[in-house]
């Protein structure tokens, strides 16, 4: 049988996305769901593997597409140890890493782990494409202005990077010979400049930069002490504050975009306030990271869920395209994300990095 297929595996916290690619078309796809009586049996997320495993299994069974057809397996990546970005073979290395959580439990771990034992059965190549764990920061990025808290590389890798490629294509050049400014708008938001294909700096979608749909972003840090011992709240309380209960459900009950918008054609000057301010801080933030790279910016590139808004682009543009031309690549393609990056590997376009020799 001849090995024309792809299978790629996005592991979320209650589903796992599965997708099959023949010659880099989708042809199949689908959300595994998973129910919260069936995963509490395990005590780690990674114990989840065999369990989700075997249903992926079953859908290619019942989809009628024959494990002997698959020419790799690629999987999301995850908390792996600071790495540049790349396409990397899974190795037992790696799989250690991602057992045990070197930089914490989250689903995503489940990615290598899973497309390892499917492949590994079947003698093809597995792999993970740009995890959150990419880092490429300059050392002068990590320095915060307070020793004890110094700056980290938690970025929006995968879907800064295929939209990096994917514009450098659109201009007839290769991602090595151009500067972009990447805004990655979601529920969490990132503007990253990607120098020569290397996302060099980043703002934490967590803890800084433009407020988000959901995110507080930046907030004024004096203020923010005298509320965290002000006796009313929890630690954890204040975590939700900042990361959940904050940009527009904080001031607008609702992490919406269209919902927002909404509001504002219904004459709420309130939201209107509110959105206006949320892209006047994305725009801040295209124009300061614009000095990172010294003015040598080649398009600023808009992506994300909530780039899908005209109004919210077209406000963001006004103020930032005397910087470089403004381009939308709305959404975020995860899969076909990493299919191209195992593709690249599997055509020889490029090399497999291999983990243990890329981290310290």
């Amino acid at each position: 049988m001849q090995r024309e297929n792809l299978l790629v595996i996005n592991p979320g916290s209650t589903s796992t996305k599965v997708a099959v690619f023949r010659n880099m078309e989708n042809i199949l796809q689908k959300n595994l769901n998973h129910s919260t009586e069936e995963l509490a049996k395990y005590e780690k997320i990674t114990d989840q593997f065999q369990y989700r495993q075997e249903m992926i299994l079953e859908w290619l069974k019942e989809e009628k597409i024959e494990v002997e057809s698959l020419a790799a397996v690629v999987g999301r990546g995850g908390l792996l140890k600071p790495m540049p970005g790349g396409t990397y073979k899974v190795t037992d290395a790696m799989i250690e890493d991602l057992k045990i959580g070197v930089q914490g439990e989250h689903a995503s771990n489940l990615g290598g782990i899973i497309a390892k034992g499917i492949a590994d059965s079947q003698g093809i190549p597995s792999f993970i494409v740009d995890p959150v764990a990419v880092d490429e920061f300059e050392d002068i990025a990590r320095v915060s202005g307070l020793p004890e808290l110094p700056r980290r590389s938690l970025v929006h890798a995968l879907n800064t990077k295929a939209v990096a490629r994917r514009a450098a294509k659109d201009m007839g050049k290769t991602l090595e010979e151009v500067n972009f400014i990447v805004a990655h708008l979601g529920g969490g938001i990132s503007i990253s400049p990607v120098e020569k294909g290397r996302i060099i700096d980043t703002n934490n979608a967590n803890d800084a930069g433009p407020f988000s749909p959901e995110r507080a972003g930046t907030v004024p840090v004096g203020a923010l002490i005298k509320l965290c011992y002000s006796g009313k709240y929890t630690q954890a309380e204040i975590k939700k504050m900042t990361v959940g209960k904050a940009g527009f459900v904080g001031y607008l009950g609702t992490n919406d975009a269209r919902d927002v918008i909404k509001m504002i054609e219904n004459g709420d000057k309130k939201a209107e306030l509110v959105f206006d301010a949320m892209t006047y801080q994305i725009a801040k933030e295209i124009g300061a990271v614009a000095t990172v790279l010294s003015g040598k910016v080649d398009a600023i590139l808009l992506t994300g869920g909530i780039a899908y808004s005209n109004l919210l682009c077209e406000k963001i543009s006004k103020r930032v395209q005397f910087i470089a031309p403004v381009k939308l690549y709305p959404g975020e393609d995860e899969m076909l994300a990493l299919a191209e990056g195992s593709q690249r590997v599997l055509n020889g376009e490029e090399e497999a990095k291999i983990y243990e020799n890329e981290v310290k």
